[in-house]
């Protein structure tokens, strides 16, 4: 039995883990839930979006399950989702790109990998108004932060069998801070000499991707061209709704879809949930449960292959719930 943290989040984020929850109790596995309070509808009451409590119980039973949390833009509480990565030291964001069946894309044979730095840059939060009308934000990058992400990226790559790692940077404009960030990659990359590297340019990253994605394997990058490149890879193969994600640490992990929380179809039973399940399948794998993630993996593929019983922005006739009852059925 493995007890997991549950934090169902806002909007959409009830109805999408919530079939997420159904599916994996049909897997085989067996996960006990502690549901936990997060988000903007706590704020009032405990003066945060991501109380100690919630904290606590992801530090003792060591992996979570998490649903989109809003962030307020421009103003208001911190991000939540970045409180609790730098909290819990969740260090590395995972982000697997690949084809999904029955999602038609401009694309065919994607199957990349984002690594991305998940605890500075300039994420780091660090901002000051030097005088009226002139803001300052800065950009941390820490060596320990940078060996730490690139041997994740290397010991992940031996691990599933992937072919190259491809560092992105700006370091020919920001010659010390992503010039660290460089010097760290060719360091570590030096220890692992059977897996291929390369380091590329972000502008020209972000062209080849829109180009030729299957000339990349996995890439590994800082705090913000993560976010924004995960971004990018996730249009490649349909969208934020059909791409799962996760942030590890030493000591923790929490796995999470990428999208947001979209309150405006909150409520609606419309909800794509794949994004969020596929995440749970990845949870699975990291609690050593590869069977049942084998079984909820193959079952939602087989279900998206259909392209009927799937939500409406699939193409479907189904809601939220509908697809999970399918999901499950094929199990």
């Amino acid at each position: 039995m493995h007890r997991v943290s549950l934090i169902p989040g806002d909007g959409i984020g009830p109805e999408v883990v919530g079939a997420a929850v159904q599916v994996i109790a049909a897997s085989g596995a067996e996960i006990e839930w502690e549901v936990l309070e997060a988000g903007a509808e706590i704020v009032e009451k405990h003066g945060t979006p991501m109380p100690d409590h919630t904290l606590n119980s992801i530090r003792k039973n060591r992996v979570a399950l998490k649903g989109p949390l809003t962030t307020p833009i421009g103003g208001g509480y911190q991000s939540p989702n970045v409180a609790l990565r730098k909290s819990l030291e969740l260090y590395a964001c995972l982000r697997p790109v690949k084809d999904v069946p029955g999602v038609r894309t401009r694309f065919e044979n994607v199957d990349l990998v984002v690594i991305r730095e998940n605890t500075e840059g300039l994420y780091s939060g660090i901002e000051h108004r030097v005088v009226p009308g002139v803001v300052e934000s800065l950009k941390v990058v820490t060596e320990e932060a940078s060996m730490r992400i690139c041997e994740y990226a290397f010991q992940y790559a031996k691990e599933h069998g992937r072919r190259k790692v491809t560092a992105v940077h700006k370091a020919n404009i920001m010659k010390m801070s992503d010039g660290l960030f460089l010097e760290c990659f060719r360091r570590v990359a030096s220890r692992h000499q059977d897996i291929e590297q390369e380091t590329m340019i972000v502008d020209s990253t972000c062209m080849q991707l829109v180009q030729w994605p299957e000339r990349f394997d996995m890439l590994v990058m800082e705090n913000l061209y993560g976010d924004i490149l995960s971004e990018i890879c996730a249009g490649l193969v349909g969208g934020l709704g059909v791409v799962p994600g996760a942030n590890i640490g030493e000591d923790c992990a929490v796995f999470e879809a990428v999208h947001g929380s979209a309150p405006d179809i909150a409520g609606q039973n419309i909800a794509n949930p794949t994004a969020v399940i596929l995440s749970s399948v990845l949870m699975l794998r990291h609690l050593g449960e590869g069977t049942a993630a084998d079984r909820v993996e193959t079952a939602l593929y087989g279900v998206l292959s259909e392209g009927v019983q799937v939500t409406p922005d699939l193409g479907g006739t189904v809601g939220t719930s509908g697809m999970a009852e399918a999901i499950v059925a094929r199990m």
